[in-house]
């Protein structure tokens, strides 16, 4: 991506919102900016347009006129894994971990800031361009190799560190989704089973454990970090 401000490649962008006005300002915004933009006025239309025209990123509201955004997030899901960003003036908690649970990969609250936009655009795309880079990532002083399920250290000085099976799970299940919001209940259906997936104090207590492992400020963290009341994201 370069310096960051601006795609190198033609990153294609399918951008959903039943607002003309807004559609035509990012239209522009985006071209200039160097992306391939195409739109969609409602959920049919964004379905037809993403099998037809397959996006790199899809931008989404989720007030659309014949479709709720969570169903075209699940229709997507069906056979796409295409990162989608949700665009919408839905501000509750509930309705941002439910779009999240549904599969979006990240959620911008209207009002938003054009470079918000951008910046959470350019993260999807460096995740989704570096899904199959392979399962190794570095986390503060450690060098994390999923696969062969061993941490390093990348420095001399840098004690041991061993990971207990909950810890393994957990740190996967965010890496493979390196970049991604994922959600509180997500987390916990995916690392302790769909019964508890309401039991957010056990995540929590293993987020904190991670951190003090790996994190070299575990109370600043850099690379578990948090978004309160919703859930929790890998920084690379």
């Amino acid at each position: 991506m370069g310096d960051g401000s601006e795609p190198r490649a033609r990153v294609r962008v399918l951008f959903v919102d039943d607002e003309p006005q807004l559609l035509r300002a990012m239209r522009i915004t985006l071209r200039a900016k160097g992306y391939d933009v195409r739109t969609a006025v409602d959920g049919g239309d964004a379905l037809g347009e993403a099998a037809a025209h397959p996006p790199d990123i899809i931008v989404l509201d989720l007030g659309l006129p014949d479709l709720d955004g969570l169903d075209v997030i699940r229709g997507l899901r069906g056979w796409t894994r295409v990162p989608i960003i949700v665009l919408s003036g839905r501000t509750s908690g509930p309705e941002k971990i439910a779009a999240l649970d549904a599969g979006a990969d990240d959620y911008i609250t209207k009002p938003f800031s054009v470079e918000e936009l951008l910046a959470r655009m350019r993260a999807v795309a460096r995740r989704a361009s570096t899904s199959d880079a392979g399962p190794a990532v570095d986390v503060g002083h450690y060098r994390v190799d999923l696969a062969a399920r061993s941490v390093t250290a990348r420095e001399d000085g840098v004690p041991p560190v061993h990971l207990t099976p909950t810890e393994w799970r957990l740190l996967e299940a965010l890496v493979r989704d390196a970049g991604k919001l994922v959600s509180s209940r997500v987390l916990v259906s995916g690392v302790w089973g769909p019964t508890y997936s309401d039991d957010t104090s056990s995540l929590r207590l293993y987020i904190n454990r991670l951190r003090r492992k790996l994190e070299p400020d575990p109370s600043r963290p850099r690379h578990l970090t948090t978004e309160p009341g919703m859930g929790y994201r890998f920084q690379p």
